[in-house]
């Protein structure tokens, strides 16, 4: 995967959740999607089922911490203006893109996304709509629909119907999965969704269609995560896999922004590359993200 020059690494690594006028829809230039990724924000309120170590999204205030309906008219009108802005290049106009270079000046996806879980919303099915319907009316046949999940909430009917219309949409799920352990994953997660829970929705998920799985190692209170964390984690791909899943890539990150704790910090490259050598031995595709 082509990194960025290192004078526009700020471009990749800066991805404000907020653009024009907009209240759900907002462009990033995205090392992991090699060029835009426009993302929809499902959360507003900043409402999630996990409260993982390295968030970077600030949820002290509990007050704002209550579910809201999404405006479907609303986040339908900003993605289908943001969709035109990027297809016509008039983007690169804007001065947070100007400097983008030219290999990523192309439209990757439309990711479902934000603040928070995104299928913990009941009109989900809905929002796939709206996205795949402004998908059609470009013309964009090739537009990827990303859903990035932590895979807690994919059992539920509801949110089963919605992937089925994901998927006939040209829709692919990230799904995280950050442990190979129950222990580590309650540290890390900080989640009262069950640990066997989110292993058997990994497992149906990729029985059903091919996923990417996103795993971010760090190290917590400066301790690296231990070798057999790591081999227990490339355990668990290798039981989605021997169950009849299929993972077409692992994508291996560490902290690349501000933590929500003090504590969490990046691992260094060597590192990095160090996890995703195991995860590769497994026979896997991976892409390696490194911290800022």
């Amino acid at each position: 995967m082509q990194e960025p020059p290192f004078f526009a690494r700020a471009l990749f690594e800066d991805h404000p959740r907020s653009f024009a006028d907009n209240r759900y829809v907002y462009p990033v230039l995205s090392r992991r999607a090699g060029g835009v990724s426009i993302g929809v924000n499902l959360s507003l309120d900043r409402y999630c089922n996990y409260r993982c170590v390295y968030c970077q999204v600030d949820r002290s205030d509990p007050r704002e911490l209550k579910k809201r309906p999404v405006d479907i008219a609303r986040l339908t009108e900003e993605l289908d203006k943001t969709v035109e802005l990027a297809v016509s290049g008039r983007i690169y106009e804007l001065p947070q893109f100007r400097d983008t270079p030219e290999a990523f000046r192309r439209l990757n996806d439309i990711a479902l996304s934000g603040d928070g879980e995104p299928t913990a919303y009941h009109n989900f099915g809905e929002v796939v709509a709206a996205c795949a319907e402004v998908r059609r009316r470009h013309d964009l046949s090739d537009l990827k629909l990303v859903l990035i999940t932590n895979a807690s909430l994919v059992h539920r009917e509801r949110v089963r119907l919605a992937l089925e219309s994901l998927d006939a949409n040209g829709g692919e799920i990230w799904a995280k999965l950050d442990a190979g352990t129950e222990e580590h994953y309650h540290i890390v997660a900080r989640s009262a969704i069950p640990w066997q829970q989110i292993l058997d929705n990994l497992r149906d998920l990729a029985k059903a269609r091919p996923i990417v799985v996103q795993s971010l190692f760090m190290r917590i209170h400066d301790e690296s995560p231990s070798s057999s964390e790591i081999a227990a984690y490339c355990e668990r791909l290798q039981e989605i896999q021997t169950a009849g899943g299929q993972i077409k890539l692992v994508q291996v990150h560490t902290v690349a922004r501000k933590p929500a704790e003090a504590w969490v910090t990046a691992l260094a490259n060597e590192e990095v590359d160090a996890i995703a050598q195991k995860v590769r031995r497994t026979g896997i595709p991976v892409a390696a993200f490194y911290g800022s």
